[in-house]
């Protein structure tokens, strides 16, 4: 029998009752040596193999581990642990089917898996904001935009603004610097556009059905959304800035910024940035970064940092 089949039989039989390497190595036909290098490798692909020392002792699988459809290697468990840490703080609406899966990942580990996935557990954690309770939204919207289901929205644009009813066919969902947003075909505006799930006011089904056109990201449409579209022929302007590699990578890794970068060379970087927003956006996201950078060209962002510092440094000055 190849090495598979000899792993398979003895994954059967663990599964029959307890059995010591003696006892498999005679119904086998093998030596005790290599049924002990066939159970290194069924722990090595994710098998749960208890092994009981002493009298009475040998190697023995988990009472519900015949109900266990995968096995899972080590890597594999510690992603799957530390994956649910990021999930539990975005506000994703299926946290409690993925706690049960985590659980019964857990129930069917032996003890030494246990002992490395809570190691990993806690040497890797995540720092959330407090989502918006919208898990309800999020998992209508969720369950529709999967099943092609139109919804009909109440929707408050911003603060302050009555809401306005409109009928929308889900295409998916995009969490983006910890707001989750709706892309979607908008009946009302005959486009697909998108909108923040925690301005929808109310939600319920339509009876109508859509297909999504085919390769639709909404993490994509996010982005080109917030980009200025190249057949539009937008004035774009080069900006260079020059700064440490520490500030030119956050700069690098903005979403503005990193989807309009040029060159980059040590210690300077260029962009091309729409007009509009270079002078909307870009002011506020660089200010912070105070001398720790200097902007050498455009002269009129350099104009435009002065006036937006002079006024809030006027702003806080009046009694």
């Amino acid at each position: 029998m190849s090495k598979a089949d000899y792993m398979l039989s003895i994954l059967w039989m663990l599964q029959q009752h307890k059995r010591t390497a003696a006892e498999l190595a005679e119904a086998l036909e093998l030596s005790v040596r290599s049924v002990y290098r066939y159970i290194d490798a069924l722990c090595a692909s994710g098998v749960p193999v208890i092994a009981d020392a002493g009298p009475g002792g040998g190697y023995r699988l988990p009472e519900h581990f015949s109900a266990a459809p995968l096995f899972f290697d080590d890597g594999e468990r510690r992603a799957l642990v530390q994956a649910s840490a990021f999930a539990e703080g975005s506000g994703y609406p299926y946290i409690e089917a993925l706690g049960s899966a985590i659980a019964k990942l857990k129930r069917y580990s032996n003890d030494e898996q246990l002992l490395q996935m809570q190691r990993h557990e806690s040497g890797m954690e995540m720092l959330h904001a407090p989502p918006a309770p919208l898990s309800h939204l999020l998992e209508e919207l969720e369950a529709c935009a999967a099943a092609g289901l139109t919804v009909q929205l109440e929707y408050r644009k911003s603060s302050g603004h009555a809401a306005s009813s409109r009928s929308i066919d889900p295409y998916g969902l995009v969490l983006w610097k910890g707001r989750w947003y709706l892309a979607g075909f908008c009946h009302l505006r005959r486009e697909i556009r998108s909108f923040r799930v925690d301005r929808i006011v109310q939600l319920e089904q339509t009876g109508g059905v859509f297909i999504r056109p085919p390769g639709f990201s909404a993490r994509q449409f996010l982005l080109d959304s917030l980009l200025p579209a190249q057949d539009q022929q937008a004035v774009l302007v080069r900006v260079v800035i020059a700064s440490g590699e520490e500030v030119l990578n956050d700069l690098c890794s903005h979403w503005l910024f990193g989807h309009s970068l040029e060159q980059r060379i040590p210690g300077e970087a260029s962009f091309l940035l729409d007009e509009t927003m270079l002078y909307r956006y870009a002011p506020y996201f660089l200010l912070p970064y105070g001398r720790s950078l200097t902007v050498r060209e455009p002269a009129a962002l350099k104009q435009k940092l002065a006036a937006v510092a002079a006024d809030i440094s006027a702003y806080y000055a009046e009694p």
